[in-house]
């Protein structure tokens, strides 16, 4: 898998602007605020529609314009894809695949593989339960596309329960509470029906990841330290079938009840699920220094790579916005002896002179200044 060139037109403070990709490792110099952080952002929003910097369309868009626009080519095994998102200040975000526009987003996803990797990912370990969830869900759409319409069903079923359960509390007058009960049941199957199929994706992938990162995180810190993931759903379920999850979910709903009629929301489901991350059998996120948080942080990252490329057959690209700046000398030498020549790397940084002189000799350099793209440094 390979990144070609890259074209963004009034996204971020780009206005327009076209980068051809001509080395397996390209690092972006720049100082801060310049624009090095929303190159990689675009890339990221094409490979997964989504953005970990915001969740709104109109911040991604150049101030003062409707519009903004991403659009890529990408070179697969099986031949080249022209790739496009159109971002709105209002309304809808359109997709189109080789110039035709797409009506299901679902079909953009899986073209561009990548694994995006920042300070701000720190917040995995040291976060709330959100945040891991969060980051589970995104390694689960690159796995398996079709789970971003699972996870927006059940995201669905779950805002119509929530509204329903609000009207029982509050015991509104035009809807009598038995009429409700019996609406909220047919709510229940569905949130069984769905919250199945979240929750056992969830625990097969983190099945397949824990081994993975445990190994990288072996080699990072010298065997000294062992790491445990483990999936903590909040409905517990014993093999993985989708009636027994589904009879587990209906047990538990039953069970909570009372609190959620009186809370006005849903207690029960993946929305509450939990991801440990443990070493040596104690909580990493209240354990040792940022130092051994930040080997956690970079073993995840190198499962996930690892994973994807076992699973659909090509390595990701990686996306690395000014982390070896975070990260101590072995553990900058254990990433980039890791990457090596293996996977197209896209790397930030304020200095280039952080990089040994072999991985900027083999690097294609470009250097950023106020939305502007070049490949020698600006004078000024």
């Amino acid at each position: 898998m390979y990144l070609k060139s890259l074209h963004l037109r009034d996204f971020r403070n780009y206005i327009d602007q076209r980068v051809a990709f001509d080395a397996q490792k390209t690092i972006v110099v720049g100082n801060n605020a310049q624009g090095k952080s929303n190159l990689l952002e675009a890339v990221e929003l094409l490979a997964t529609l989504k953005s970990h910097r915001t969740s709104r369309d109109r911040d991604l868009v150049r101030e003062e314009m409707p519009q903004g626009h991403i659009q890529a080519t990408v070179e697969r095994i099986y031949g080249e894809t022209e790739l496009a998102l159109t971002l709105r200040k209002q309304g809808r975000r359109t997709v189109s695949l080789n110039r035709e526009n797409l009506r299901r987003h679902l079909d953009f996803l899986g073209i561009l593989n990548a694994v995006q990797f920042s300070s701000l990912d720190l917040d995995l370990v040291r976060g709330a339960p959100e945040c891991r969830r969060t980051w589970l869900d995104r390694l689960l759409v690159q796995l398996e596309p079709v789970y971003a319409h699972i996870l927006q069903q059940y995201n669905q079923v779950l805002r119509q329960r929530n509204a329903l359960l609000k009207k029982i509390r509050n015991l509104e007058a035009q809807h009598p509470k038995e009429q409700l009960l019996v609406e909220l049941a047919l709510w229940d199957a569905q949130l069984a029906a769905n919250g199945s199929r979240v929750t056992r994706r969830r625990a097969r992938v983190i099945e397949r990841l824990a081994p993975i990162a445990r190994s990288w995180h072996g080699k990072i810190s010298g065997k000294t330290e062992i790491l445990d993931i483990q999936y903590q759903p909040n409905v517990q379920w014993l093999e993985d079938d989708p009636t027994q999850v589904q009879q587990a979910f209906l047990e538990k709903i039953q069970q909570r009840r009372i609190p959620e009629e009186q809370l006005g929301t849903t207690v029960v489901g993946p929305h509450r699920d939990e991801v440990a991350l443990n070493i040596n059998q104690t909580p990493a996120r209240s354990y040792g220094s940022q130092g051994q948080q930040r080997t956690l942080v970079l073993a995840l990252k190198l499962a996930e790579l690892q994973l994807i490329e076992e699973v659909i057959g090509e390595p990701p690209l990686l996306l690395l916005d000014d982390v070896l700046a975070e990260l101590d000398p072995h553990r900058q030498n254990q990433l980039l002896e890791a990457i090596q020549d293996r996977f197209q790397t896209l790397i930030t940084t304020t200095h280039v002179g952080s990089f040994d002189e072999l991985w900027s000799k083999d690097s294609q350099i470009l250097w950023v200044k106020t939305g502007q793209i070049d490949r020698e440094p600006s004078i000024s």
